[in-house]
């Protein structure tokens, strides 16, 4: 049991990353969701670029608050962060917004189901592992570091 608490000590931050990032991927899940359902799958960059706004301020708030604890409310320091922040996600997103296109129009991946799940959702799913991880990457070494603060 001490060993747990141990581990769960030295690893707090990334598993509040995940929790965070799974509530974040939540948000963009079902906004992307909703606009592809109301609207039909030749929206789905436009239904992604809505999720990506929304889920960066959730992201945003609950990474600075939560994740990282940057506590300092300076106007200096918060528009690095946010800044940087947003310039990160934005890479992410650029990225994950070409693995999109790509995936539409050169593989056709809505012509594909596995288990039930459209080719393109199976895209969005991969694509979003690939910008969760740079997205910490970004997060823990450039814009929260501590000793910017």
């Amino acid at each position: 049991m001490a060993s747990c608490k141990k581990w769960l000590q030295k690893y707090a931050e990334q598993i509040k990353y995940l929790i965070f990032g799974v509530q974040t991927t939540i948000v963009n899940y079902l906004v992307f969701w909703l606009i592809v359902h109301f609207s039909g799958e030749n929206y789905a960059l436009t239904a992604n670029a809505a999720a990506f706004v929304v889920a960066t301020i959730f992201a945003y708030i609950t990474n600075k608050l939560f994740v990282f604890q940057s506590r300092s409310w300076k106007g200096a320091v918060l528009l690095r962060e946010f800044f940087g922040f947003a310039g990160a996600r934005i890479f992410s997103f650029l990225l994950e917004e070409a693995g999109l296109l790509l995936c539409m129009e050169v593989l056709h991946a809505e012509k594909f189901v596995l288990l039930g799940i459209s080719g393109l959702m199976i895209a969005k799913i991969a694509l979003s592992f690939i910008a969760v991880l740079l997205n910490y990457i970004f997060s823990k070494y450039l814009i929260f570091s501590r000793k910017k603060s």
